[in-house]
């Protein structure tokens, strides 16, 4: 059914008028017009239930747009997801221009810079090895150029190969399936540059460089099955034990998380001339203003882990990251409770006008949920962590097409950038309660409003200079003064000192450690929840 009338702004357009008696008839097919259903108008939003004949007339003042998938409705989960394929599918057909091109230019030119095209011209000095991660990319250029057969004006073989696996995943076709279309289509167009199987096709488009790991997670968040958990079948944690893979004699896993290592990323950022150089311009170019934050080298965090690891420091090109996550629902429904979370790691090694260019971004994880995944957060991380921990611990040989040698490549985390609920879940500290300030931590100066049943946050005087006149003001504020000192920012060692007087917290959803995780706080108990996988 056509549902493009739901986007249309005039509600008094003929479409819409017809797209709205279509859409009641369908809801009231075989039911009484007096029974109630949920109305999808704006004022309703699915949350009240109206008659036919007032349901039709709150859509004439403008339906739910995010409502596409008619489950309240009579229509099956199913049915929806395979009118939404089926509308995907029709886009594409009718498609007028071939954006594989435009991907290669953006992948190529976040690995290699804008004249990556030209990096025979650039990066004659680079061993065989460095250079074929650039020549790659002239491969895949040139194959995207090359039509799939001498007549075919409007596929690539490229594009070809996208389309074919694009169509795979959104109607969930197996491996066998495609391997018989593939082998089919190469007998009927001979001439065409098919490949000859599903893994010939994922092979080159792996060539782009996004290594994708798949590690099966355990669907109440309890656990990774990755190295130590790696063979088993059930969750390890013994109040748990679910099992790994959705039924008895399958090998399809009900939870999966998708790491894309940072390795082969952050070496090729040194492989073009102009990044190359770019990573050096905090220290080689960047030129500090007085009582000015022109670029994060100039903040206390950058010049505090300077002094503390100097052997770090010493080399411009050692890596700093920040990382950002948040959750959100990719079906643009929120009827449809479900919680997404990107990773998404910045080298700010680079000048400000790039680091902050989504060519930049490097996408580290996507961890699923139905749900929001809370303090569980850290079981997904540690892969990142091991990783992290090897990038600073560990010198990998780098390839620097600038000074034309190899040197020891290092990085590591400086920050994160997140809203309060995220901050929550990162550093273990609840954001939530009396206590819930991350600046102020057990000094947070907090009342209850009885009325408003919330939590109010006050006390913010003692952050002014000391001869302000707000200091002594009583009237205007609690009718005290505030002569207090600013909080004393602690110190990481101080913080690891509170951490280690702390039980940790026993990860998972299942129904035996839900119970378990209400802990009742005693008066001036410190508001951690948990010990952080960054500690």
């Amino acid at each position: 059914m056509d549902r493009s009338w739901i986007t249309i702004k005039d509600y008094l357009h003929p479409r819409y008028l017809v797209g709205v008696k279509e859409f009641v008839e369908f809801a009231y097919l075989g039911k009484d017009p007096t029974y109630k259903l949920p109305c999808p108008c704006k004022g309703c939003n699915n949350f009240e239930d109206q008659t036919m004949e007032i349901m039709k007339s709150h859509l004439c003042g403008g339906i739910v747009e995010s409502y596409t998938r008619w489950v309240y409705h009579g229509e099956r989960f199913e049915d929806s997801n395979d009118d939404e394929n089926d509308n995907i599918v029709l886009d594409e057909e009718n498609s007028e221009s071939d954006d594989i091109q435009e991907m290669l230019n953006d992948v190529g030119t976040a690995n290699f810079g804008e004249n990556w095209r030209n990096s025979g011209e650039h990066n004659r000095d680079i061993p065989n090895k460095q250079e074929g991660e650039a020549s790659k990319f002239l491969r895949l250029s040139s194959k995207a150029e090359k039509s799939l057969y001498p007549a075919c004006d409007k596929y690539s073989k490229l594009s070809f190969v996208v389309h074919i696996l694009h169509l795979k995943t959104m109607n969930r076709w197996t491996c066998k399936s495609i391997d018989m279309l593939l082998k089919f289509l190469i007998q009927v167009f001979p001439m065409a540059s098919i490949p000859s199987s599903y893994y010939d096709a994922k092979k080159l488009i792996r060539e782009l460089g996004l290594k994708c790991e798949n590690i099966h997670a355990c669907e109440n968040d309890c656990a990774l099955y990755s190295k130590e958990n790696e063979s088993l079948d059930h969750c390890p944690n013994e109040k748990c034990k679910a099992p790994r893979y959705k039924s008895p004699g399958s090998k399809i896993p009900r939870k999966v998380l998708r790491y894309f290592p940072l390795k082969s990323r952050l070496q090729r950022l040194f492989i073009n001339k102009e990044i190359a150089q770019d990573m050096r311009w905090h220290k080689e170019r960047h030129v500090p203003k007085e009582n000015t934050m022109t670029h994060p080298t100039d903040s206390i965090a950058w010049k505090e882990f300077d002094n503390t690891h100097p052997s770090f420091a010493k080399d411009p090109r050692s890596v700093r990251l920040g990382l950002s996550t948040d959750g959100f629902n990719p079906y643009g429904n929120m009827n449809n409770a479900y919680s997404i979370w990107p990773v998404i790691l910045v080298p700010y090694n680079l000048p400000p006008w790039k680091c902050l260019k989504d060519l930049f971004f490097l996408l580290s994880m996507i961890i699923p949920s139905p749900k929001c995944i809370g303090n569980d957060m850290d079981i997904f991380f540690r892969p990142l962590i091991d990783e992290l921990k090897e990038f600073f611990d560990t010198d990998f040989e780098t390839y620097d097409v600038v000074v034309g040698e190899k040197f020891m490549l290092r990085a590591t985390l400086l920050w994160t950038i997140s809203d309060f609920p995220a901050y929550a879940y990162l550093s273990g500290w609840s954001t939530k309660g009396y206590k819930a300030c991350p600046v102020c931590l057990d000094e947070t100066t907090s009342v209850y409003l009885r009325n408003g049943l919330k939590c109010c946050y006050i006390g913010h005087r003692r952050f002014l200079p000391g001869d302000h006149k707000w200091r002594q003001e009583r009237k205007s504020f609690d009718g005290k003064r505030d002569l207090r000192q600013p909080v004393r920012t602690l110190s990481g060692e101080e913080i690891l000192q509170q951490l280690q007087e702390f039980d940790q917290m026993e990860f998972g959803k299942a129904p035996e450690l839900l119970k378990d995780k209400k802990r009742k706080r005693m008066q001036n108990q410190s508001n951690w929840l948990k010990k952080s996988f960054f500690f």
